[in-house]
């Protein structure tokens, strides 16, 4: 049999010896690049098994070699044909039971199987942003690649239906990875009101990019925050819930803060708010330096006899004092010029506070009209389709106006003060100061009566 093998391989690789097949004949004329590179192609072909065939019959044992590596691979292509023809076998048997089983269940059972596909591939497709799968709960099985209806169908489906309405209505504590807003991971404590809101450490949570991960909202209202926290501690029962699914929260949680508020007035803004405070300090400055001159006086009046000089009206007495001019006029010139010369004290500050009181509204209207501005210059590139492209300059523009009414009012109340307190101070030096000098006109009345006698 070995012998016999050989020698139809051997007739083989001799069948393919130059001279054993016919060779194609050069046609006159043809002369072509294709022919002659695949002349050149068959004859390296015809060389390479010439010069193998040469070394198989040279070496015996590697012809044995090569024989024996051939019977291997044929006898193993013969096992995976067989395997092949079983497995057909019972492709087939399976094929005829399910034949079998469908033509029992009729057109009755197959409508029961495809609206049981139907609805739990829709019911895994709505809840698979629910958050009644988070926690370990399981959604019910796609029965898309079912054939024919099962028992076990029926009973899985009903058990998922009947668990997920469970969790609908629990409240779950458990530990799952929370990504916060700068992107750092980390197992924390999850609070899940059935399919509500899920929460943890006062923080509103929703689905992460990665499978498993929750992450926290951008920005949580300070008052559902606070809500949160104190249920989660067990420190209240109440607890803040959006009926809208988030959409009230995510309302909230994109309202400006004060802070945000200001920034959005641009430079204008800046320069308004700026220009207030120092309107504000010079007038807290000047009117802490009323009340100091206030309690100063106070003090001086209740003892008019003993003159200090850390007040206004000491001052003015004192020097009133040290005047010895006999001409009434001349005496009340004096005493005119003393009062006069502490009256700026008492208003400094003043003139600069009401114009920036006045300057404040001016400037905000100078923010509105170029939050406008760039507000159509958003409609003239974009047009009206996006609001939020214009939603910078109206911010602008309103921000700006509230800032200078806001600066503006402070001011005013401000310069109304420091004027009231100021001309009480002024009023309070010069009585005293013409009853001082009244009182010594009085006294003087006599002896210049009896000098023009």
């Amino acid at each position: 049999m070995r012998r016999w093998i050989t020698g139809v391989l051997l007739a083989a690789l001799l069948g393919s010896l130059p001279g054993t097949a016919p060779l194609a004949q050069d046609q006159t004329g043809s002369g072509t690049d294709a022919l002659m590179t695949l002349r050149a192609e068959r004859e390296a072909a015809e060389a390479r098994d010439l010069e193998r065939l040469n070394a198989l019959l040279g070496d015996r044992q590697a012809l044995e070699a090569a024989l024996d590596e051939a019977q291997a691979a044929y006898a193993e292509a013969e096992a995976h044909h067989a395997a092949l023809q079983a497995q057909q076998a019972e492709q087939a048997e399976r094929q005829n039971e399910l034949d079998a089983r469908q033509r029992e269940q009729g057109d009755d059972l197959s409508a029961v199987l495809s609206v049981l596909a139907r609805h739990s591939g829709e019911l895994r497709d709505g809840l698979a942003e629910s958050w009644v799968t988070v926690g370990g709960t399981e959604l019910p099985p796609r029965l898309d690649e079912a054939e024919v209806l099962e028992r076990g169908h029926l009973e899985t489906l009903g058990d998922a239906l009947v668990a997920l309405t469970a969790e609908t209505g629990r409240v779950m504590r458990f530990e799952v990875s929370v990504a916060d807003g700068s992107g750092d991971i980390a197992t924390r404590e999850v609070v899940r009101l059935g399919d509500l809101v899920a929460f943890s450490d006062g923080e509103l949570l929703r689905r992460g990019a990665e499978e498993g991960v929750l992450s926290t909202v951008a920005r949580t209202p300070r008052e559902v925050s606070q809500s949160l926290a104190a249920f989660q501690a067990g420190e209240s029962r109440t607890l803040a819930l959006d009926p809208t699914r988030g959409q009230v929260i995510d309302a909230l949680s994109q309202r400006p803060s004060l802070v945000e508020r200001f920034h959005q007035g641009g430079v204008v803004g800046y320069v308004v708010v700026g220009l207030g405070l120092v309107g504000l300090l010079v007038a807290l400055a000047q009117y802490t330096y009323l009340l100091r001159v206030s309690w100063t006086m106070r003090r001086q009046l209740r003892d008019l006899r003993q003159l200090r000089v850390d007040n206004p009206l000491g001052r003015v007495l004192q020097r009133f004092e040290s005047l010895d001019d006999p001409v009434p006029e001349a005496l009340e010139a004096r005493l005119d010029e003393a009062v006069l010369a502490e009256l700026p004290r008492f208003e400094r500050g003043q003139a600069l506070v009401k114009l920036l009181a006045a300057v404040a509204p001016l400037l905000g209207l100078l923010g509105t009209v170029l939050g406008m501005i760039v507000t159509f210059q958003a409609i003239t590139v974009f047009g009206t389709g996006d609001p939020q492209l214009m939603a910078g300059g109206i911010s602008q523009a309103l921000v700006t106006t509230v800032l200078g009414l806001i600066t503006a009012v402070p001011l005013l109340f401000a310069y109304t003060a420091m004027v009231a307190r100021s001309r009480q101070l002024a009023c309070v030096v010069e009585g005293q100061a013409s009853e001082a000098l009244a009182g010594r006109l009085e006294r003087r009345g006599p002896r210049l009566g009896e000098e023009r006698e």
